[in-house]
């Protein structure tokens, strides 16, 4: 995550048009790796559980702020905060094989990335919950249909898809891709920032209770014992 917010930061300062978010492999990304919060949670709870919040909200606030457009060619599974996170970016291009999903409750853990308010306005609160306290799996092609995502294409000519556009998109003035992004989102930043907030809140109180602790060491335990 700092490494990310880095990156934003020196794009921001560059002269570059816009950033491309992507990952090599298969997986796009998997979320939060409970393995290493465990351990830091484990010998002062209250003081880890608070820098790890603090970590989140500043990685989140640095895609709120970011004011050139954040395209994300996402070529596999996308799980937890790297499922909520292209809410908060501009245009979401998919692998046909990619899936996402939030399952939060699963590990006992609540929404974070302003899921709670960007998943509701694009896909509506049924779909929301379903995937925020259900932690239902959707495909590519419904994700597109539901608005997370803006194209889906087939696996095999996914990079080429995904240059083409890009390439397109660099032929555009960079001023008009800046204040296009900040016209769509001038009403969203405080709303998207104060969801933000309070989803740190919920998740630091979460994190520093013995409750919260158990559920976290059940849910690695229980991912050791399948693997």
């Amino acid at each position: 995550m700092n490494e990310i917010q880095s990156a934003l930061d020196r794009a921001a300062a560059d002269d570059s048009k816009f950033v491309l978010l992507s990952a090599v492999g298969s997986v796009f990304c998997c979320g939060l790796d409970f393995d290493n919060f465990v351990k830091h949670l484990k010998y002062n709870r209250k003081r880890a559980s608070v820098k790890l919040v603090d970590t989140i909200k500043n990685f989140v606030n640095a895609f709120i702020e970011f004011q050139k457009p954040i395209i994300v060619s996402v070529n596999g599974p996308a799980v937890g905060l790297g499922a909520s996170i292209l809410c908060l970016c501009d245009v979401v291009w998919a692998n046909e094989k990619a899936w996402f999903q939030t399952p939060y409750t699963r590990f006992g853990q609540s929404p974070d990335g302003c899921s709670t308010i960007t998943f509701p306005k694009i896909m509506g609160r049924a779909a929301a919950n379903e995937m925020l306290i259900n932690g239902r799996k959707m495909n590519a092609q419904e994700a597109c249909a539901k608005g997370l995502v803006s194209q889906v294409f087939w696996p095999e000519t996914f990079t080429q898809e995904v240059m083409v556009r890009i390439k397109e998109l660099t032929s555009c003035n960079s001023f008009a891709l800046e204040n296009s992004k900040a016209l769509v989102r001038y009403n969203m930043k405080r709303e998207l920032k104060q969801a933000n907030e309070r989803e740190c809140e919920v998740l630091k109180k979460i994190w520093g209770s013995a409750q919260g602790m158990e559920y976290m060491l059940k849910y690695v335990k229980n991912k050791i014992d399948t693997f």
